[in-house]
């Protein structure tokens, strides 16, 4: 059974950083690059300066935006997290663009991504995510309304 709505924190010295429901499309045949998408909150006034995965060899922050009537994307440094403000990473906004797959991911799979956390001190955390592999529309290969997966976020210093 799959969790539609999961929800995990991670805390150390200076707050807490919450992900819930994370998942990445799908891809096709052929297809190197998809996208990653949650809803992230923290205590505390972090950025998330860095996200890795071993499902891609290029993996970075993104921004949808509009310029002159064009929709475009974009790499972005950082996202800034504020204090109980939840920063939802979905298609058309803010997302993780893995680029560069190391293999298709199917409906179902599994992919650990870990966000890089910085705080005021510039002392960086990591925050381990697996997220569910879901179809193009984002619906889980397995959805069941309330069901329940145990999912992992592990803090590493």
């Amino acid at each position: 059974m799959t969790c539609l709505v999961c929800t995990w924190a991670t805390t150390w010295a200076y707050g807490e950083v919450s992900v819930k429901d994370p998942w990445v499309r799908a891809t096709v045949v052929q297809q190197r690059a998809t996208g990653a998408f949650m809803e992230l909150t923290s205590t505390e006034a972090v950025r998330v300066v860095e996200v890795r995965s071993p499902a891609a060899k290029i993996v970075e922050l993104h921004q949808m935006l509009i310029e002159n009537n064009v929709m475009k994307m974009q790499a972005v440094p950082a996202l800034e997290l504020s204090p109980g403000k939840t920063v939802e990473l979905k298609p058309g906004g803010y997302h993780v663009m893995l680029v560069d797959l190391v293999k298709p991911l199917a409906a179902g799979d599994r992919v650990l991504l870990t966000l890089v956390v910085e705080g005021k001190d510039k002392k960086r955390s990591q925050v381990d995510v697996n997220a569910e592999v879901r179809t193009m529309s984002g619906r889980s290969a397995n959805s069941t309304a309330g069901s329940n997966q145990d999912h992992a976020a592990q803090h590493k210093h």
